[in-house]
């Protein structure tokens, strides 16, 4: 059964120009393993990794129902892959694995997009 489904779009310019202002703005948004994957990017890629995450992690949290706040952070969900690719999250606090997580994230010339669809027993 569905419990929450999230959507999020991010504009790459806003992303860029929050992280130029300020280098901090990645380990705000990245957990420690993410960064390590950003790091090894080149800085075209490295927005749109930045502009992905966040898209997906604000994604899930609507798709939670709380939003980015006091009940859940950035440094709360981790954007993983599996071994083909495919993007999921691990959530460290609120769900803890009690779920079944969707994760689609996208990218265009201008747009990181993502969405979330999580499930769970009735």
């Amino acid at each position: 059964m569905i419990q929450g489904i999230g959507l999020d779009i991010v504009q790459l310019k806003r992303i860029e120009l929050a992280y130029l202002r300020r280098k901090s703005f990645a380990k705000r948004i990245l957990t420690e393993e993410e960064r390590e994957t950003f790091e090894t990017l080149s800085d075209k890629r490295k927005i749109e990794f930045l502009a992905g995450r966040f898209a997906a992690k604000e994604a899930y949290a609507k798709a939670l129902g709380c939003g980015i706040g006091k009940a859940l952070s950035f440094q709360d969900i981790d954007v993983k892959k599996t071994a083909s690719g495919q993007p999921w999250i691990m959530d460290r606090k609120v769900r803890k694995g009690k779920s079944i997580n969707h994760l689609s994230i996208t990218h265009t010339k201008e747009y990181a997009a993502a969405q979330v669809i999580i499930e769970g027993e009735g």
